[in-house]
């Protein structure tokens, strides 16, 4: 009974020690680097109820400004495909996000390709990191960080979790100064294991939560 009891408890333990590395926010040693700066970011939720990491200019208003300019999302770094993350799906991925965010950036103010005085310029990434004390690098995991889900481990099975990671910002065309940057992970579908290959629905929602908090996101500071 005692040996049962205490190989409970190390189980339990393992998924305790395990959810620590699950959480809903991507912590500091964790950025990509795709952002200049990430000094004053700060944790609120996003109007889908997502954790987000977000810091806006105080002086920023979105009624001051008239176009925005669209930057392509892109990875960051450039990933290296493999037999579990494709370049079919990786391609499938961007394109999709990119179309996603577009149509919300375009439902929000007009789309220019020339910015002008009072045009914003987004630019973001989908960027990746990996939950292990030895912190693998991007190009070595894929832009999607995969961890193997602490509620499972218990039971014996090798769920895996998948997470994609966004960064971005908007920038004030006549100051070139940032007024808004994100930071933020989302969780997508689970792999019934390390060897089943991941499509682009694994990861849909996580875009789609983007795009929607893209698009009634508030910009006039209260």
């Amino acid at each position: 009974m005692r040996t049962s009891f205490c190989l409970k408890a190390a189980c339990l333990a393992g998924v305790l020690a395990l959810a620590g590395c699950a959480s809903s926010l991507p912590a500091p040693e964790k950025y990509s680097g795709f952002l200049k700066d990430y000094s004053g970011l700060q944790e609120t939720k996003s109007n889908s109820g997502k954790d987000i990491l977000r810091w806006i200019d105080p002086a920023f208003k979105g009624s001051n400004y008239d176009s925005l300019v669209f930057n392509p999302v892109t990875y960051y770094p450039e990933p290296k495909p493999n037999t579990q993350v494709g370049q079919k799906v990786l391609d499938g991925l961007l394109n999709y996000t990119n179309t996603q965010l577009k149509t919300a950036a375009a439902a929000r103010k007009p789309l220019v390709t020339k910015a002008g005085p009072h045009s914003l310029i987004f630019r973001g990434a989908i960027t990746a990191v990996d939950c292990t004390k030895e912190g693998l690098q991007f190009y070595e995991v894929v832009p999607i960080a995969l961890v193997v889900a602490g509620t499972q481990v218990a039971t014996g099975h090798r769920t895996m979790d998948t997470n994609l990671y966004f960064e971005a910002e908007l920038i004030d065309a006549a100051t070139n100064k940032t007024v808004m940057r994100v930071v933020r992970k989302g969780e997508g579908k689970d792999l019934s294991n390390e060897n089943t290959p991941m499509t682009i629905d694994t990861l849909k929602q996580v875009v789609d939560d983007l795009a929607t908090d893209a698009t009634v996101f508030d910009t006039e500071q209260k």
